[in-house]
C-alpha cells in the first residue's frame, strides 16, 4: 500500500512539474525572443536561446517610450483602488451582514443584482457622471471609478458571514463601536479574504485597459497596457521591432512577478483555508 502512495504522489508531482513547466514556457520565450532579432523570432525550427543575445535591447525598449511613466501611473493607481476597495468593502459587507435596518434584504439583492450585470454595461454611464463631475482625464476619475466593487463587496460579505454573529453582539455589549469591532473582530478573522481581495484587484487594475483609455487622453496618465499599446502601434514597433515589444512585454509584468513573490504564502494559505471551508 505504501508503495501505491509513493507512485501516486510520484506521479502527482511530475504532473504538478509539467503543468509549471507547460504555464512558465510563455514567460521563458517573451524573455528570450527580446533578446534575439526578428529573423531569429520568426526561423523555423524555433531556437529556445538566441545565438548571441542582445540584452541592450532591454535599455533600448525602455528607453524609446516613458515606461517608467506607465508603470508608476499602474502602480499607483492600483495601490489606491486597493486600499479604497478593502475599506468600502469591509464597511458595506458589515452593514449587509451584522446590522439590522429597514429593507436590508432589498439592500443585499440589489448588490448580487449588481453583481450578474457587464462591467461594460456601466461605461457610457459612468463616463457622462464623470464629465459631469469634471474627472475625465485624471488620476481622481481613474481611481473613484474603481473605488467600489461589486465583486469585492460579494467576496468579503460572503467572509463576514463565516464569522459569528454573538462575537458582534458581545462586542456590542462591552460598548465598541461599529469601527471597532470591524477593525478589531472581523478584520482580524478574515485577513486572509482581505488579501486575496487586494491581489486579485491589484492585478486586475494594473492590467486595466479599455476603461482607462476610454476617460483619459493625456500621455502621462497612461497605465502599462495602454503605454505597450502606444508603443506597438503609434511608436512604429508595429511589425518591425518585435525584439524590443517583447521586452517592453517583459519588463512590464516585474511589478506583477515581485507581488506574487512577496505574496506567494498568503495565497497558499488563502487556497487552504478555502479548502478547509468546503471540506467542512
Amino acid at each position: 500500500m505504501t508503495g501505491y502512495k509513493i507512485l501516486g504522489k510520484s506521479l502527482n508531482h511530475f504532473m504538478l512539474a509539467i503543468a509549471s513547466v507547460v504555464m512558465a514556457f510563455p514567460f521563458y520565450w517573451m524573455a528570450t525572443s527580446a533578446l534575439k532579432n526578428n529573423d531569429e523570432i520568426w526561423q523555423f525550427p524555433p531556437t529556445l536561446w538566441p545565438h548571441q543575445p542582445r540584452w541592450e535591447q532591454f535599455a533600448e525598449a525602455w528607453h524609446a517610450a516613458a515606461f517608467d511613466r506607465y508603470i508608476l501611473n499602474s502602480v499607483f493607481v492600483a495601490v489606491s483602488i486597493v486600499i479604497l476597495q478593502v475599506v468600502n468593502s469591509g464597511m458595506m459587507a458589515y452593514a449587509l451582514t451584522h446590522m439590522k435596518f429597514r429593507l436590508k434584504g432589498f439592500f443585499t439583492a440589489i448588490v448580487l443584482l449588481g453583481y450578474m450585470i457587464p462591467a461594460t454595461a456601466v461605461y457610457l454611464p459612468g463616463y457622462i457622471v464623470l464629465s459631469k463631475l469634471g474627472l475625465l482625464d485624471s488620476y481622481t476619475g481613474l481611481i473613484l471609478s474603481n473605488c467600489v466593487s461589486v465583486f469585492s463587496i460579494f467576496l468579503i460579505r460572503q467572509a463576514f458571514l463565516q464569522v459569528s454573529h454573538e462575537l458582534i453582539e458581545a462586542g456590542q455589549v462591552d460598548g465598541a463601536s461599529h469601527f471597532r469591532i470591524l477593525s478589531t473582530i472581523l478584520f482580524p478573522l478574515t485577513r486572509a479574504s482581505f488579501s486575496v481581495l487586494g491581489l486579485i484587484t491589484f492585478i486586475e487594475q494594473y492590467n486595466n485597459y479599455f476603461w482607462p483609455m476610454l476617460i483619459t487622453k493625456s500621455s502621462n496618465l497612461q497605465l502599462v497596457s495602454a503605454g505597450l499599446r502606444s508603443f506597438f502601434v503609434e511608436g512604429g514597433a508595429y511589425g518591425l521591432k518585435w525584439p524590443l515589444i517583447m521586452a517592453a512585454s517583459a519588463f512590464t509584468i516585474i511589478p506583477l512577478l515581485i507581488l506574487f513573490t512577496f505574496t506567494q504564502n498568503t495565497i497558499m494559505r488563502s487556497v487552504n483555508l478555502s479548502a478547509g471551508a468546503t471540506k467542512g
